[in-house]
């Protein structure tokens, strides 16, 4: 099994051009979060589960992958994904349904053209048209670097 190092070393290396790191930083978060709030939107039986549970369930999924390779990743992630939710959760309440899938999925259209944009000047495929599992570590890739600007060094 590849570390997480393994990984992010592997996608740091698809991410070298400052254009596309700055587009990352801007992208990224905004797709985890359209993600987030489209499965929040999608209806359960309330009967047994409330508003939001398929997004839980990924995230539970999402923070299992990476607490095999970083614990420290994971639990710094889960508290992002977290904060996502509850920003979807609020949206949803605020706005519905239909409403929070209209502004999850203009967000997620703007924040992939923006990943794509970025691409074009890095002058490499974005990571996860080789593995799809780069796309767990997109937002990986992205906390390592604010826990290491934070001075949390050894936690990775």
């Amino acid at each position: 099994m590849r570390t997480m190092q393994d990984w992010l070393d592997s996608y740091s290396a698809d991410h070298r051009n400052p254009i596309n790191q700055r587009l990352h930083w801007i992208c990224v978060p905004p797709i985890a979060w359209s993600v987030i709030a489209l499965l929040w939107a999608v209806p359960v039986p309330t009967s047994l589960l409330r508003q939001g549970s398929w997004a839980v369930l990924v995230i539970v999924i999402a923070f299992y992958w990476y607490w095999h390779r970083s614990r420290a990743l994971a639990a710094s992630l889960l508290v992002a994904f977290a904060l996502l939710g509850l920003l979807s959760n609020y949206l949803y309440l605020q706005l519905g349904a239909a409403q929070l899938c209209y502004l999850a999925v203009g967000v997620f259209v703007v924040a992939w053209i923006g990943q794509f944009i970025g691409h074009r000047f890095e002058g490499r495929k974005p990571s996860f048209l080789t593995d799809l599992s780069y796309l767990l570590i997109g937002p990986a890739w992205l906390m390592a670097k604010l826990l290491r600007q934070l001075g949390f060094k050894q936690a990775l």
